[in-house]
This record gives C-alpha cells, sequence and structure tokens, in this order.
C-alpha cells in the first residue's frame, strides 16, 4: 500500500494555528513522524488560500522539503497556489491533487501536471456532482479524464483516479459503490492508471470513538478490490496493522484471519460472509457489525455497535 499522509490539513486547528504563526518547526516535525510511522508521501492541504497563495504554497514546500525527501501532495482549489509550489519542488515527483471532469480544471490541470512533471490525482466527478454507481464513476474516468491525458501526452502511469469515497454518515449508499468503481477502474484500461482514494472520508461525520474501526474495515474491503494507494492517517495504528495483515495474509489470529477473509471475499466478487465471523468474539462482532454498514446492508447510526439487529445480516 502506498500511503499519503493525511495529516497537513487545514481542517486542524493546530494546523490552521501553526500556519498563521509560519511555525516551521511544527510542519517539520509533524511531516517528519508521518513517514517514520510509514507515510511514502504527504498530502499538503492548506485550502484555496486566495489572499497569501503566492508566498505560502512555497514556504510550505520548502518548510516540508527540509525535513523528509517524499512526495509531496500539493491539495487545493487554487491553481496558481498549487503552481507556485510546484516551482518550489526540489526534491520527489510531486503530485497535483486534484483536477476532476469539470471543463476548467479538465482543461487547465493536466496542463500544468503535464508541465511540471507532476503525478495528477483526477476526481469522477463533473459539473453534477459525484455520481451514486460505480458505472457512472467509472465511465467519467475512461470517457473523460483518461481521453484528456491521452489529448495531451500526458502519461496514463501518472495519473491517479480518484473515484472518491463518501462518508458512511448520510451518504451510505455511495460506499459499496466506490468499492466496486476501485476494481472497475483498475481493469478499464490498459495500462491501467493507479487508483487511490481518501480513506478518513468514509468516517466523516461519525463519531469520534468510531471512525477508526471504520475506517480500516473499509480499507480492507477497499484492498480486496485491488486498492494500492491511499491518502491516510499513518499514526493510525490499528489501521496500519490491518494493511500490513491483508497485504502478508498473515492470519495467525483470529482477528487477521476475519481481515484476510473479508478482503478475499471482495476480490472473489462475493459479500462477506458471517460464517467467517466468531460471534463470540467482540472485536470480530464490531467489524462484522461495520462491514454491514459499509455495504449499505443495514442503515447506518450512531451506536450501530450496539444494536443487536445486524448479527444475522448476509
Amino acid at each position: 500500500m502506498y500511503l499519503i499522509g493525511e495529516n497537513i490539513h487545514i481542517v486542524s486547528e493546530k494546523v490552521k494555528a501553526a500556519l498563521m504563526e509560519r511555525d516551521a518547526s511544527f510542519f517539520q516535525n509533524l511531516a517528519a513522524a508521518q513517514v517514520e510511522a510509514g507515510a511514502q508521501a504527504l498530502d499538503l492541504n492548506l485550502g484555496p488560500r486566495k489572499k497569501d497563495w503566492e508566498e505560502v504554497f512555497p514556504w510550505i514546500v520548502q518548510t516540508v522539503e527540509a525535513a523528509v525527501d517524499v512526495p509531496l501532495s500539493l491539495d487545493s482549489t487554487n491553481i496558481r497556489g498549487i503552481e507556485a509550489g510546484l516551482q518550489a519542488i526540489t526534491k520527489a515527483q510531486p503530485i497535483i491533487n486534484s483536477t476532476s471532469a469539470e471543463e476548467e480544471r479538465l482543461e487547465e490541470v493536466p496542463l500544468l501536471a503535464k508541465r511540471y512533471d507532476a503525478r495528477l490525482v483526477a476526481l469522477t466527478m463533473g459539473k453534477s456532482g459525484i455520481p451514486v454507481s460505480a458505472d457512472e464513476r467509472v465511465n467519467i474516468a475512461i470517457e473523460k479524464l483518461i481521453p484528456r491525458m491521452v489529448e495531451i501526452d500526458y502519461p496514463v502511469s501518472d495519473l491517479i483516479i480518484d473515484p472518491l469515497v463518501l462518508t458512511v454518515s448520510g451518504c451510505q449508499e455511495y460506499c459499496p459503490e466506490a468499492i466496486e468503481a476501485v476494481r472497475t477502474v483498475l481493469v478499464a484500461w490498459d495500462p491501467p492508471p493507479a487508483v487511490s482514494v481518501g480513506l478518513s472520508n468514509v468516517s466523516n461525520a461519525v463519531p469520534s470513538e468510531d471512525r477508526p474501526l471504520i475506517n480500516r474495515v473499509y480499507c480492507a474491503m477497499l484492498m480486496g478490490a485491488g486498492l494500492q494507494m491511499m491518502i491516510a492517517n499513518p499514526f493510525e495504528e490499528e489501521l496500519m496493522e490491518v494493511v500490513r495483515v491483508v497485504e502478508a495474509r498473515d492470519a495467525s489470529t483470529p482477528l487477521g484471519r476475519l481481515y484476510v477473509a473479508i478482503a478475499d471475499r471482495i476480490t472473489a466478487m462475493e459479500e462477506p460472509s458471517i460464517d467467517d465471523v466468531d460471534l463470540d468474539d467482540a472485536e470480530q462482532l464490531k467489524v462484522w457489525k461495520t462491514v454491514q454498514i459499509l455495504l449499505n446492508k443495514v442503515i447506518y447510526a450512531e451506536g450501530y455497535l450496539h444494536s443487536s439487529g445486524q448479527q444475522g445480516s448476509a
């Protein structure tokens, strides 16, 4: 799994305050800690920065590159800000996050990626928003996003399709469709582009105590569909362990065996089965209940882990 660390994000109050104060040591320590925890690239999400983009994007790039050597992903809707950041890159091949199929961005952003030899995240959404179905999202990729790259002679090997993970809290019907979108994009073009997701989006607006479980169960399911790249939190140790367990097929513990079984079922285009679950094991039962909400089999509600109506779902 190629993990892009998500923790330098403007929604964090600590990041917001450190950016306001231009606290270089804060960002350098956070960058180094993410890499130490397993991140192979770092997402820098500073928001649009409409007033200070010309100064802040080069500053954050220079600051973080002083601490780490991994690729930096410039995550913003501000194209001029992204370009200012790209001009400051001196180390690894950068990533632009992102374009979409919206006409203006699809016209401009891929050309920027080509000019600066950057990888490019492309979202499967257009002017009308994010479609629910996997097929519609895949169609955006193969009818609009990839053809635009071919048109400008941008290498598809540098393209990263993001089929867009949305929260189980309010957008639950999107969750199983994103799994199938990952699977299908990986076989819909030859050679296929990379596919990545923002994993933590699946648990947005979920109570904080439940977010890590939802993230790691969804991760196992997406890995079963072939996912090999994601923006995620490398400090979630149990998430990183699930990645290791699924990749190594480590079934040496009961919980590890369940995560491998979940991934294997998804790989085989089957639904995870209650037959793989020891319902007397409280941790396995939590995982099973989480699978059910992520497959949209049981309606998500806060406190879903404490409900008794899911055990027999299949």
